[in-house]
């Protein structure tokens, strides 16, 4: 008796070391687990590049000219570091609504697109050090009289589906939503609400300031426009957002971004695309990854 219970114990036991490689596959296979736990930098590094995804929309981090070419303050510093860590940029571009399930899916290894380190999506995801703040700031034709948030009373508001300012509009609605008329109109991209603004379908658009100064000087190519509010909402910390997991991919930028700051890369990007003389880069240990 004590022999064949002996067998049945050491039967039991083979088969649940035979298992344990299974579960161990399929706990790897799941995207949750291997975004967070799973770090793919020798995946990277052997592929010999980074996919990136990209709003190719969002001016001026990441445009397409008329030829079509992908151009912009965030495709120059991905480059630039990719060049200091020997790999090729490979831009995606993506559904903005759907950036967080294609890194987690791992269809991108990074978002870089202008990405504010929000609390809600360092919950979620790991972030470089920030290499640029902006806030939000509300655009307005010159000719409406608006020169407040309050003077939106009653009057149509654009919003980027997904972005800072959809967010931020959202956590703070004493200081723009209640004001406005019903709900703001909500657009797949910042081009589609600043055509309704120019069109005169509504009367303001929330954007990142980076983006909303660029396009009342530059893409709108007439001196009709005015920011507002610039400073009301709070500074967004604009970094690379990556998987939880890619903790060695975390330390490379990091370590890019750096040597761009060093030798000068940074603040000439700062200058060709946003107009400011800047070399800012945050502390490297501003998230805990």
């Amino acid at each position: 008796m004590r022999t064949q219970r002996l067998i049945r114990i050491l039967i039991a036991l083979t088969l649940m070391i035979a298992l344990l490689p299974i579960a161990g596959c399929k706990k790897s296979a799941n995207p949750n687990y291997r975004a967070n736990h799973v770090d793919q930098w020798s995946r990277i590094k052997k592929s010999g590049q980074l996919n990136i995804g990209v709003d190719d929309s969002f001016v001026p981090m990441d445009f397409r000219q008329k030829n079509g070419k992908l151009v912009g303050y965030d495709v120059d510093l991905s480059r630039a570091v990719c060049k200091v860590l020997g790999l090729k940029a490979n831009f995606q571009s993506i559904d903005w609504s759907m950036k967080e399930t294609e890194l987690k899916n791992g269809t991108i290894d990074v978002i870089w697109n202008g990405y504010t380190a929000t609390p809600e999506r360092q919950k979620k995801e790991a972030f470089s050090r920030v290499y640029e703040r902006s806030g939000q700031s509300l655009v307005v034709k010159k000719n409406l009289g608006i020169n407040s948030f309050k003077d939106m009373q009653g009057k149509k508001l654009g919003l980027q589906e997904g972005s800072t300012a959809f967010t931020d509009f959202n956590k703070y609605p004493r200081l723009l939503k209640r004001y406005i008329s019903g709900s703001p109109i909500i657009y797949q991209d910042n081009n589609s609400a600043f055509m309704d603004l120019k069109a005169g379908r509504t009367q303001g658009v929330l954007a990142g300031t980076i983006y909303a100064g660029y396009y009342a000087k530059n893409l709108a190519k007439t001196n009709q426009y005015k920011l507002i509010g610039s400073n009301v909402f709070p500074q967004d910390r604009v970094a690379v957002g990556m998987r939880k997991g890619d903790r060695t991919l975390v330390k490379k930028i990091n370590y890019a971004l750096g040597v761009l700051q060093k030798d000068g890369t940074l603040r000439r990007i700062n200058e060709k695309w946003l107009g400011i003389d800047s070399n800012y880069l945050g502390s490297t240990k501003e998230f805990r990854n």
